[in-house]
């Protein structure tokens, strides 16, 4: 960042970093299973140095999480913090020669990716050429290969499996929930100043229409109770709706 963009504001170089668990990990297939890889994640991303952590719910391969399954995920984290040591240094891995190595070998190949969309013109330019949309789809293609194979080796669903199936209990939500919402909304409309959120949604759809910054319009339709649908239909009106080129992937 500061050999590239020059900042001028010491702040800006600060990087502060949030970690999330692999949803993508999680297998609807013995989903107790998740504790343990949730579990072992979160302590990669403590020892890693994370300053905020997200630990997935045992059973969010199958629904929302159950108060229970949330619960878990909550004391994986208390555990790591007040039982495991990992916070008492602040490098635990303390220079470990493997993990330098693979920091150095990812930092290469992120510094690859960053020259190739530099060739490609731009970020924008490579969404719109389907470049990220085609090397996301490659790579999971190559990952399932490797799972149908048993190269990679996912427990309880390419090895280790049973042939019953394992059954927790999962959150239902009860559909009074939705029509509930639905009467708040009314209400809402009811009992706002609605020609003041006209006058706040045309102000902003004039904003998108140029090149201003929309925030101080988003606020003030937010401020005059537009929702989230009204907001975005000004939004699509005057952009349309983005659809993603398709990407022809050389694997397939």
């Amino acid at each position: 960042m500061e050999s590239r963009y020059h900042p001028k504001d010491p702040r800006s170089r600060l990087l502060r970093t949030h970690a999330q668990t692999a949803g993508v990990a999680l297998t609807a297939q013995q989903p107790q299973n998740n504790i343990v890889r949730v579990a072992l994640q979160a302590l990669a991303a403590v020892m890693g140095g994370t300053q905020s952590l997200h630990t997935n719910a045992l059973d969010e391969a199958l629904a929302l999480p159950t108060e229970e399954a949330a619960r878990i995920a909550l004391r994986t984290q208390q555990i790591l913090a007040n039982e495991a040591g990992v916070t008492d240094t602040v490098d635990p891995l303390g220079g470990s020669y493997y993990l330098e190595k693979l920091t150095d070998d990812i930092e290469q190949q992120a510094y690859a990716y960053f020259k190739k969309l530099d060739e490609l013109g731009g970020m924008v330019r490579a969404i719109e050429l389907g470049y990220p949309q085609r090397e996301l789809g490659e790579a999971a293609y190559r990952y399932q290969r490797k799972l149908e194979s048993q190269d990679e080796i996912v427990v309880g669903v390419n090895r280790y499996t049973n042939d019953e199936e394992t059954a927790i209990d999962i959150l239902a939500i009860d559909s009074r929930v939705e029509k509930e919402h639905i009467e708040c909304v009314r209400a809402l409309r009811k009992s706002r100043d609605n020609s003041q959120l006209e006058q706040s949604l045309s102000a902003l759809r004039q904003a998108a229409s140029g090149d201003r910054n929309l925030m101080p319009y988003l606020l003030d339709a937010v401020r005059a109770y537009g929702t989230f649908g009204e907001i975005s239909d000004v939004l699509r009106e005057v952009w349309g709706t983005y659809e993603e080129p398709t990407a022809a992937f050389s694997s397939l």
